[in-house]
């Protein structure tokens, strides 16, 4: 009996393992439509009231990477692609977040961003809104926090952006 149950966990681990590595079970849950191979992506431009000089291109470099290693869509530089991604940074600003004995001890910068898919294999268009919050320290200036969160500010934004667009929930 304690034989067979070891047999039992063994083989259980041994599907588990196996269907982990296949890719049954994955993080994003990329959905792409099969006729859908090209895609488009605009620059993104800033249109926020205060414009970070390296948002712009960081970011677009980011969400083409990030579209480049999920998915399996050929990038094209004209509109006649399947999918077309334009997007603008629509916001950019820092609020108190957190007081300690009546001074600021905490700020929050909110990054936003606004989408739009033009959809030529459905031949239908979405806007997408997307956005994120960074707290820093208040005894950090903005360009401080800047230096410090932009890691940050790409990798939660890009992938903001991608599964507005590419995943199932």
């Amino acid at each position: 009996m304690r034989a067979t149950k070891n047999i039992y966990a063994v083989l259980f681990l041994f599907l588990c393992i196996s269907f982990s590595s296949c890719g049954i079970y994955t993080f994003h849950d990329v959905s792409v439509p099969d006729g859908v191979k090209t895609v488009k992506i605009g620059f993104i431009e800033n249109k926020a009231t205060y414009v970070n000089p390296r948002l712009s291109s960081q970011l677009t470099d980011a969400f083409v990477q990030l579209v480049a290693n999920q998915t399996k869509l050929n990038r094209k530089d004209d509109n006649d692609a399947d999918y077309v991604i334009n997007s603008t940074i629509t916001s950019y600003s820092v609020s108190t977040s957190g007081i300690s004995g009546n001074q600021a001890s905490q700020n929050r910068l909110t990054v936003s961003v606004h989408m739009q898919l033009i959809d030529n294999f459905k031949k239908d268009t979405k806007q997408f809104d997307v956005s994120s919050d960074f707290d820093f320290a208040a005894s950090l200036s903005l360009q401080e926090a800047e230096n410090k969160l932009m890691p940050d500010i790409l990798k939660n934004l890009s992938e903001a952006m991608f599964n507005k667009i590419f995943s199932n929930w």
